[in-house]
């Protein structure tokens, strides 16, 4: 049972915090806007899940749902009454939280040496969706906070989080755009935003 451990949740926000700044840091005060959202939405979401199950009260308390806080407070586990429910979402949410942070992390490597050459990367993870990073991070928070561990807080912030870095990545494609020209807009003509697409493989001919 996760409830009361707030010692525990500092230092998963502290964790997960670092792990963000490490891989999405923020290079301007509009980024640190954009962070700012999604580092409220980790404080939130980590205290909930080790802390206090505000959920779990509010539906109880508001929507007189017979809950208790058992599980930790997983909302999955309480609606279908078995912790079978929250291993389920677990295994399910972190294959998604999985998949995202390898995105993020293959995203940010890419981008890392492309900076240091001075050259549009368009190879890798950038040759199946322009934007791995941020697609990861949707993943991860979907993952987490969806999937995995469903809360008020959560389910709000994660629309939010999807609009906030849409637009910033919009803003950053202006940016390539104004750097590489005709080089970046073929780019985008041919590769998607933030859903990967596969190009089709075809069997040689014998």
């Amino acid at each position: 049972m996760h409830v009361g451990f707030w010692g525990l949740a500092v230092i998963v926000i502290v964790v997960v915090s670092w792990i963000m700044y490490r891989y999405l840091a923020p290079e301007n005060w509009k980024e640190w806007t954009h962070a700012g959202v999604l580092q409220a939405f980790i404080i939130a979401f980590y205290a909930e899940m080790y802390g206090f199950p505000l959920t779990i009260y509010f539906l109880a308390r508001f929507f007189g749902l017979d809950l208790v806080w058992t599980e930790g407070g997983n909302l999955w586990a309480q609606l279908f009454g078995t912790p079978v429910a929250h291993l389920v979402a677990m295994l399910l949410g972190y294959t998604v939280v999985f998949s995202g942070a390898t995105l993020v992390a293959q995203g940010w490597r890419g981008v890392h040496w492309a900076r240091r050459e001075g050259r549009l990367v368009t190879d890798g993870v950038y040759s199946t969706v322009r934007h791995p990073q941020y697609t990861g991070l949707f993943m991860i928070v979907v993952g987490e906070g969806v999937i995995h561990w469903p809360t008020i807080v959560s389910v709000i912030a994660t629309p939010i989080i999807f609009v906030a870095y849409g637009l910033l990545a919009r803003r950053e494609e202006r940016q390539m755009i104004d750097q590489f020209g005709d080089e970046y807009r073929d780019y985008a003509s041919r590769v998607p935003m933030f859903v990967p697409a596969f190009p089709n493989r075809h069997p040689r001919e014998a």
